[in-house]
């Protein structure tokens, strides 16, 4: 059973007003990558490490037969539209555009150029070429200038909805007629694997943060319940009561000015963990360090077997690794502010 662990950490958010929740952006999960599938190769190690400003994630691939392997490594980002909405509103009314998104790929340290693809995808199933065939296109919104069947003709409407491209039962769009697929950005190559090789491969890039000024821990707007905010927390990070003991310690303002009000901040990175396994068996070494930055705040994640290793950095080392969940990481800022 995943242990609920709480950790002193770091946080970087600027107040702009104190306990609003609302005024919060969710982070956008981006993991690392997946294989065409191959029953082949195996993942002899994946060492990742999460911080605030980098993310960086190196795996070791092994080769064990006596003949040449080719597969397609992928990097994919969300599917949108309805991989970003939780993110923020904005993203019914316009899509990210990835060309921009900076990181780095190396191959046994040398670096590589991956190629984008654009797709539109319905689940596992490429939609592209259809969708194109129709003149729709790949990435869309939930607006009416960016929704493809807003303003179409109702004999269009029908054969879209009778071919799968369109559904009004989408709970997410209120019963608005909307796009089956999403646009699925891949950053990909193709990698050769010699016969009894390892390869090393390597990504960095920095990571897509959420946050909330505020939020549902001030001891104030707890509630108990299962349909409670703290509850949210308690399952999605694993927020425990040593670790609301030290936010409530830190909003008492240990200092003892009473011209001042202490307030906090949350951030929120995610990581998508469990996904892309398609190599044979599970990863035969898996290490994960988390930085905090400072020692001044709270971090929280849901993860056993953790342990200090520095003054800001926290490690969990697995053997025969088979992630089941991603990683989801809360770390929260005080500041003190004149009252």
């Amino acid at each position: 059973m995943t242990r609920r662990f709480a950790l002193i950490a770091a946080a970087g958010f600027l107040l702009a007003s104190p306990i609003t929740a609302n005024d919060s952006e969710a982070e956008i999960s981006i993991g690392g990558i997946t294989l065409k599938p191959s029953t082949d190769l195996r993942l002899l190690s994946e060492d990742l490490f999460l911080s605030q400003e980098k993310v960086t994630v190196d795996y070791v691939f092994e080769n064990p037969t006596d003949r040449s392997i080719t597969t397609t490594i992928a990097f994919p980002m969300p599917g949108q539209p309805r991989g970003m909405l939780d993110t923020h509103y904005a993203y019914y009314e316009e899509s990210q555009d990835w060309s921009g998104f900076g990181f780095a790929t190396r191959v046994d340290g040398q670096p590589v150029r991956l190629l984008q693809y654009d797709r539109a995808m319905i689940g596992d199933r490429d939609v592209t070429e259809e969708v194109i065939a129709n003149g729709f296109p790949v990435y869309w919104t939930a607006s009416e200038q960016g929704n493809p069947f807003a303003n179409i003709s109702q004999a269009r409407l029908d054969d879209a909805i009778g071919n799968g491209l369109a559904t009004s039962s989408d709970p997410q769009f209120e019963g608005s007629v909307v796009p089956t697929w999403e646009g699925v950005t891949y950053f990909v190559r193709e990698q050769v694997f010699p016969p009894r090789s390892k390869i090393r491969v390597s990504h960095e890039y920095t990571p897509m943060l959420g946050g909330s000024v505020g939020g549902a821990l001030y001891p104030q707007y707890r509630n108990i319940g299962p349909d409670s905010s703290l509850s949210d927390y308690q399952e999605r990070y694993c927020v425990d009561d040593y670790f609301l003991a030290g936010v409530d310690r830190r909003l008492a303002n240990a200092s003892g000015d009473e011209n001042t009000q202490v307030y906090m901040m949350e951030t929120w990175l995610g990581y998508v963990l469990s996904s892309g396994a398609n190599w044979n068996g599970p990863i035969e070494r898996f290490r994960l360090v988390v930085d905090k930055g400072s020692t001044d705040n709270l971090v929280s994640f849901c993860m056993n077997g953790v342990k200090k290793i520095g003054p800001t950095r926290f490690e969990v080392v697995k053997t025969n690794f088979e992630p089941t969940r991603d990683l989801d990481i809360l770390i929260v800022k005080f500041e003190t502010y004149p009252d």
